[in-house]
């Protein structure tokens, strides 16, 4: 039976573990949904100079230097086409904190224009005062955004497709020897499947229904990831192999092209339009303690500006207060986290809580922060 993610008040009582933001980073932040305009702000016991490692995420780096890291951009000086395609920053690089100029900015040791080329695919240009020789590993990887691990199987996975993808997709008919249940290294019989098939295939199952809280739309149904599967052979009844399984599969389950892995750098950044939503479910529903590094699910996407690297606060009222005659009013939102987008379907977004002060409740605001 099909469950509809139309969340109630009482849907879920969440508990997360020991606080991970500073108080600095939650001062009493409106939930009015309204782009911010502050400028900036270093932390109080800022290093002049840090030496990226292993490990390191580029969140990270950002929180060590500012109390708001989604102001990354700024300081740094990137622009609107940077954001959208930059380069890494690599375990050994050094970064510092300039402050000669009217304002503080980050650069990286050794950078004749502050690093930006990095930014933007440009060679980096390299102001020698001495010869030096600086080597990096043929294969070092560049640091994440977030981390990789976290977020990696919501990144290789469908996870959300509409109504008409659904009905589209191609469907298994039938299994190796009729039998009820196939899992890896058996052979599916699909109807449905293009000629000539598009890249790796994967098998779903339709999940959770997610439903809008307030206006009751139908934003998506979840797509449960079941496995893989190679195509053999294309016809009206095209021949699939099962390559590996997570559960068992069975005829009526439905197969969907492998996305591009999305592990293309994107800068946090705070959106350039209002923003204001709702948390609407976590990445599974025997999840019942939603904190820092947990996936939540916001019914705001790309119709609404949400881009991977946007970041959004984590709103809730703290309570009520009575007004007379039986009225209560609420109390104002107040900020207490942070989710960082790293997945945006048209109505909908992945994010990872990347900051709170206390559990994440379904029904909480995003919003700008």
């Amino acid at each position: 039976m099909q469950r509809i993610i139309s969340v109630v008040p009482l849907l879920i009582a969440l508990h997360l573990w020991p606080p991970q933001a500073s108080a600095a980073e939650d001062v009493n932040a409106a939930a009015s949904g309204a782009t911010s305009s502050e400028a900036p702000v270093l932390q109080d016991q800022v290093p002049d100079r840090y030496v990226v490692v292993r490990g390191d995420t580029l969140w990270d780096i950002s929180a060590r230097f500012l109390k708001n890291p989604w102001k990354w951009p700024e300081i740094w000086g990137i622009n609107k086409d940077q954001i959208h395609d930059p380069h890494w920053i690599y375990p050994g690089d050094v970064v510092l904190l300039d402050r000669t100029g009217a304002h503080p900015r980050l650069r990286l040791e050794g950078s004749a224009d502050g690093g930006t080329s990095r930014w933007t695919g440009n060679e980096l240009q390299v102001a020698r005062l001495t010869p030096q020789v600086r080597g990096r590993p043929i294969d070092a990887l560049p640091i994440p955004t977030i981390p990789a691990k976290v977020i990696e199987p919501f990144l290789i996975r469908p996870l959300v497709v509409d109504t008409h993808q659904t009905a589209a997709a191609p469907t298994i008919v039938a299994t190796t020897d009729q039998r009820v249940v196939i899992s890896a290294g058996d052979t599916a019989y699909v109807r449905g499947m293009p000629n000539p098939p598009m890249g790796h295939w994967q098998v779903f199952r339709q999940g959770r229904i997610f439903q809008d809280p307030d206006s009751k739309e139908l934003l998506g149904f979840e797509a449960v990831y079941l496995g893989d599967a190679n195509v053999a052979d294309v016809g009206p009844v095209s021949t699939v192999h099962i390559a590996s399984a997570t559960q068992e599969i069975a005829s009526g389950d439905k197969l969907a092209v492998s996305p591009p892995l999305l592990n293309a750098p994107y800068v946090p950044r705070a959106p350039d339009r209002k923003v204001h939503g709702r948390v609407i479910a976590g990445s599974d529903n025997a999840v019942v303690e939603m904190g820092t590094y947990s996936v939540i699910i916001a019914n705001k996407g790309a119709r609404d500006g949400l881009e991977v690297g946007h970041v959004l606060g984590l709103y809730r009222s703290e309570g009520t207060v009575p007004l007379g005659n039986n009225r209560v009013e609420a109390l104002p939102e107040q900020r207490y986290g942070l989710m960082l987008v790293f997945r945006v379907f048209e109505k909908m977004s992945y994010g990872l809580v990347v900051s709170s002060r206390r559990p994440v409740h379904v029904l909480d605001t995003v919003a700008n922060p």
